[in-house]
């Protein structure tokens, strides 16, 4: 299958090009930088220069694909509407390129945060339960009625692994500048987890086998205590252990104080998905974070 890939050089996408092409596929992967094509080429893609503002180019790249992995996404905390919107208008161009083909659409998510329980895949796309980007899931969704094979692989708030430079290493060097690691709270709200790597099967998983307008979970970890990833991260730096107020961590203090847990036993069951790699704690416990 040749895969039109977008965020196919960064974090997550530079798991899943090798993952496709490792399983026998031809990837084509949108590149907005010189930097980002020699990525994408040294991985084994073919490269399509162009970004997500430019809705010629995405239809051009889904129309000589035999499928989408959507992975790019402006993570501009400070103008996050216009990053939903620019999501929105890409989501359009792939719509328009693929309708009435029955070919695959696989793009990424987030999982919810559902008050009082576990958030599970029925969840991702429920208005009931809505999340920043849950307007753009159940659009993705609902393609199936328009001949689209879609789903929604909804990735929970850390995608950690080697090489991470995301939610985990902005704790870390906040607790390097503060000489305290924190959490907020009593450290008891959850965050779930997933390796990269483990993301990366599933999104190709997903892309071969998902029934059209199937919501999925990336979730290895089912929810990991805020203290306990303060603990690690405190031990690792020789600092104290300590709570701390919600503005102590930026943007990321609403994310440290909610409780979130989310399951994949859906996704486990449909697609046959099972995380193989270390845990959150696991690897943070690696030590590669503090180098």
């Amino acid at each position: 299958m040749r895969v039109f890939v977008t965020g196919a050089s960064g974090w997550i996408g530079s798991a899943v090009v090798p993952e496709l092409i490792g399983a026998g596929h031809q990837v084509l992967g949108l590149a907005r930088s010189d930097a980002s094509a020699a990525v994408i080429a040294a991985a084994g893609g073919e490269v399509l220069r162009g970004d997500l503002d430019n809705p010629d180019v995405l239809r051009a790249g889904a129309e000589a694909a035999d499928g989408v992995i959507h992975l790019a996404f402006i993570h501009d905390f400070s103008r996050f509407a216009d990053s939903v919107q620019t999501d929105a208008q890409a989501i359009d161009a792939f719509a328009a390129a693929l309708e009435g083909s029955g070919k695959p659409l696989v793009i990424a998510s987030g999982t919810p945060a559902v008050p009082g329980r576990v958030a599970t895949e029925r969840d991702l796309a429920a208005p009931e339960n809505p999340t920043p980007r849950g307007a753009n899931a159940t659009t993705v969704l609902g393609l199936a009625s328009r001949g689209i094979r879609s789903s929604v692989v909804g990735l929970p708030r850390t995608v950690h692994g080697e090489g991470d430079h995301g939610f985990l290493a902005v704790l870390i060097n906040i607790a390097r500048e503060r000489g305290v690691s924190g959490f907020v709270g009593d450290g008891s709200s959850r965050w779930p987890a997933v390796h990269v790597l483990d993301a990366a099967r599933l999104f190709r998983l997903a892309l071969e086998n998902a029934p059209a307008g199937t919501p999925l979970h990336a979730v290895g970890d089912e929810g990991v205590s805020t203290r306990d990833i303060a603990t690690i991260i405190g031990r690792h730096l020789n600092l104290p252990v300590e709570s701390a107020q919600s503005e102590t961590f930026g943007f990321l203090g609403p994310l440290l104080a909610i409780d979130q847990p989310a399951s994949a036993a859906r996704t486990g069951d449909l697609l046959g998905w099972r995380p193989t790699q270390p845990g959150l704690l696991e690897d943070l416990d690696k030590g590669h974070y503090f180098g």
